[in-house]
């Protein structure tokens, strides 16, 4: 008689475990959502000035000077992660002109 009760107590568990279905996996990770990018373009007669910023940070300007023969260039912002009250050893601040291009 027992063993009877404690097989139908087995029993109830394990209908009860099948009812509550499989484990719950963990939820996946949300993607990523993509850097705020954003270019801003100024022009006027003589130049073209694009800038390129990420995640609010400077990255990129670009100078295109519109008259003939004169080839566009860069000036390479300042390292985010600098102090600015210290003197500049690197690029920064400083034009950049592309020589060649393949």
């Amino acid at each position: 008689m027992k063993a009877r009760v404690v097989v139908l107590g087995l029993a109830a568990l394990v209908g009860a475990a099948a009812a509550q279905g499989p484990a719950s996996a963990p939820a996946p990770a949300a993607p990523r959502p993509d850097p705020a990018i954003r270019r801003t373009v100024i022009e006027d007669d003589q130049v073209k000035i694009e800038e390129l910023r990420v995640r609010g940070q400077l990255q990129r300007i670009t100078i295109s000077p519109k008259a003939s023969g004169v080839r566009s260039y860069e000036i390479a912002p300042p390292d985010s992660g600098r102090d600015p009250s210290q003197q500049s050893k690197g690029i920064s601040g400083h034009s950049l002109w592309q020589l060649f291009s393949f």
